[in-house]
C-alpha cells in the first residue's frame, strides 16, 4: 500500500510540478490558471454585490486603497517585464475595493481582484503599512499560492481515497490508516506548506511595496500591532496556517535589507 501511494504521489508531483518564475520554487499546479481567474472573477463580483463597497470617489480610505493597489500592481508589472516574464501576468485585470466590515482582513484573488476590509485600517494606521499588507496579499495571487493550496489539498484527498481502497479488506489497517493519514497530512504537509507560502508572501510582498515607493520598515510595527490585537489567542505554530507573530517578525527583519535596496520614496527618481 505504501508503495502504491508513494508511486501515485511521485507521478502526480512530477507531471504537475512547475517552477515559479519569481520565487524560483517548484510548485504543484493541478489547475489551469485561466480557469481559476475566471472562477475568481465570478466569486469576486458575487462578493461585491453582497457586501457594502466603499466608493473611492467619496472616501479617502477607499481612495488610498485604490492608490496603493495601483502603485503596487504597476511596480509588479514593471518588475516582471524587466525580467522578461510579463506573460506571467496574462489575464490580470486589477481591481481594488474597500469593503465596510469590522473584520481585520484583506485578500487578493487570481487575476488581481483585491479587497481590503475597513477593520484592517485601524491596525495598519498609515499608507505604508497598508501597502505592506496589500503587497503580501497580491503576492499570494501572482505566486499562484491559491492554485498550489488547492492542488495540495486535491492530492492529499486523492491519496486518502487510494489508501482507503488499498486497506478496504482489512478493517484494522483501514482504521489505522484513517486515524494517522488525515492528521499526519495536515500537520506534516499542508500546514507547513501554508506557513511557507505566508513567509514567501511576506518576502516578495515587502519587496513589491518597496518598489512601489512605500517604506518597508513599516512592516515591523504593523505586525507588532497585529500581535497585540490578537491578545495571544492563536494556536501553536505547528497547528496553524500562519507563522507565529514572533517568527514572522524575525523573518521580516531578515528580509528588510533586500526590500530597502528596492525602496525609493514616492516622488524620487
Amino acid at each position: 500500500m505504501k508503495k502504491i501511494i508513494f508511486f501515485i504521489a511521485a507521478v502526480t508531483f512530477f507531471v504537475a510540478c512547475s517552477t515559479n518564475s519569481i520565487t524560483g520554487r517548484k510548485q504543484l499546479a493541478l489547475f489551469s490558471e485561466a480557469t481559476l481567474q475566471q472562477e475568481a472573477l465570478t466569486q469576486y463580483q458575487s462578493f461585491l454585490s453582497e457586501n457594502k463597497v466603499v466608493k473611492s470617489t467619496a472616501n479617502k480610505d477607499a481612495e488610498m486603497v485604490t492608490r496603493v493597489g495601483t502603485r503596487i500592481s504597476k511596480a509588479i508589472t514593471e518588475y516582471y517585464t524587466s525580467r522578461g516574464q510579463a506573460d506571467e501576468l496574462n489575464g490580470y485585470k486589477w481591481e481594488f475595493n474597500l469593503v465596510d466590515s469590522k473584520e481585520v482582513n484583506a485578500w487578493c484573488m487570481p487575476g488581481g481582484k483585491v479587497v481590503v476590509y475597513t477593520g484592517l485600517l485601524a491596525i495598519t494606521q498609515n499608507e505604508a503599512a497598508l501597502a505592506v499588507v496589500m503587497g503580501h496579499e497580491i503576492t499570494h495571487a501572482v505566486a499562484h499560492h491559491g492554485n498550489e493550496r488547492m492542488s495540495q489539498g486535491a492530492l492529499a484527498q486523492g491519496l486518502e481515497i487510494v489508501g482507503n481502497i488499498a486497506t478496504a479488506n482489512n478493517p484494522k489497517y483501514n482504521n489505522l490508516f484513517n486515524s494517522v493519514f488525515a492528521p499526519g497530512a495536515q500537520i506534516a504537509y499542508l500546514l507547513p506548506n501554508s506557513r511557507n507560502q505566508e513567509l514567501e508572501a511576506d518576502h516578495f510582498g515587502l519587496n513589491f511595496s518597496a518598489m512601489a515607493g512605500y517604506n518597508p520598515r513599516e512592516a515591523i510595527p504593523f505586525w507588532q500591532r497585529m500581535a497585540a490585537a490578537s491578545d495571544g489567542q492563536k494556536p501553536p505554530e505547528f497547528l496553524s496556517t500562519h507563522p507565529s507573530d514572533e517568527n514572522r517578525i524575525a523573518k521580516l527583519e531578515g528580509f528588510m535589507a533586500e526590500a530597502l535596496s528596492y525602496y525609493k520614496p514616492v516622488g524620487t527618481k
